[in-house]
């Protein structure tokens, strides 16, 4: 059979909930176009049922990985970033499609991208050097601050930047021992649930990252609401419905990110996305009696 005989394989989009990837609950999909309104895939349309599952897995995965030592957490995020570099040329196709940029162009935005989720791996072991520490008191005791992850995360991703966008708000969440629950770009969302197919051949323990595609409001609305989730981060909301999503969120007191515009996904982000989503424990240890001389430690 030649060239020109091959029927093409199209691939089968699917969800990454719990390191598996299931259909849509539903069974429903909808279409995804590029820049100029062609076919790409059928991306599945997530249901309340998907959103409640997915919250589920990061629940169960939040223990194990909020527990791993900061600097194990570094690694595994090191060899996510080695894994998108292998595949960077499936990345560059996709990017230049969702985001209507010549190869050249997406090419680029891969690679910061690559740059970045390498740049958070390595703030892994250190944020807790920035935020933490020893605190000056009046008193014969030893006052201790340290960060800890809030929890479960929901993430609406940034509807504009399909990849570069999508791991400048995945990638603090989950290096400062959150996990995570993502809805993808509406209009594109191939990159983020190729990324998917990435975090399940690396070390990530399934459940850390979730993967939802779908219509943003619809998904968001039952995990603003839900009672297990811990924050909610509306990047990828426009006003009104960050507005929505924040009064549901004030049920169960959630911590919430709001919607803040970002001019070039590229510049560096610092360390803001990672502080916004860690709570500070401070312990008081007393340090036995002072005399004149000082501490009898």
């Amino acid at each position: 059979m030649s060239a020109v005989d091959r029927l093409s394989v199209f691939k089968t989009y699917k969800l990454y909930v719990g390191g598996k990837f299931p259909r849509s609950e539903s069974g429903r999909v909808y279409e995804v176009t590029d820049a100029k309104g062609k076919w790409l895939a059928n991306a599945p349309l997530s249901s309340r049922k998907d959103a409640r599952d997915a919250v589920v897995a990061a629940r169960k995965a939040f223990g194990a990985w909020s527990g791993a030592t900061a600097y194990n957490r570094g690694q595994v995020l090191y060899r996510v970033a080695e894994m998108l570099e292998g595949r960077k040329s499936q990345f560059v196709h996709e990017v230049a499609d969702a985001e209507g940029l010549s190869k050249s162009k997406a090419a680029e935005q891969v690679e910061a991208t690559i740059d970045r989720w390498v740049w958070y791996a390595g703030w892994t072991d250190k944020i807790a050097q920035v935020v933490g520490g020893g605190n000056p008191v009046a008193g014969p005791y030893f006052n201790l601050s340290s960060p800890e992850p809030t929890g479960v995360v929901a993430v609406l991703a940034p509807q504009e930047s399909s990849f570069l966008g999508l791991v400048s708000v995945v990638a603090p969440v989950i290096a400062t021992g959150n996990t995570a629950v993502v809805i993808a770009s509406e209009r594109s969302p191939l990159p983020a649930l190729s990324l998917g197919e990435v975090l399940a051949t690396s070390d990530l323990p399934g459940g850390v990252v979730n993967v939802l595609s779908g219509r943003t409001a619809e998904i968001a609305a039952p995990l603003a609401a839900h009672q297990d989730v811990n924050a909610i981060d509306l990047a990828g909301a426009d006003d009104v419905l960050a507005k929505e999503l924040e009064v549901a969120a004030a049920d169960n007191l959630k911590r919430v990110l709001r919607p803040q515009p970002v001019d070039d996904w590229r510049a560096t982000p610092g360390t803001d996305r990672m502080t916004a989503f860690l709570e500070t424990k401070t312990v008081w240890h007393p340090t036995g009696s002072l005399g004149a001389s000082g501490s009898s430690y």
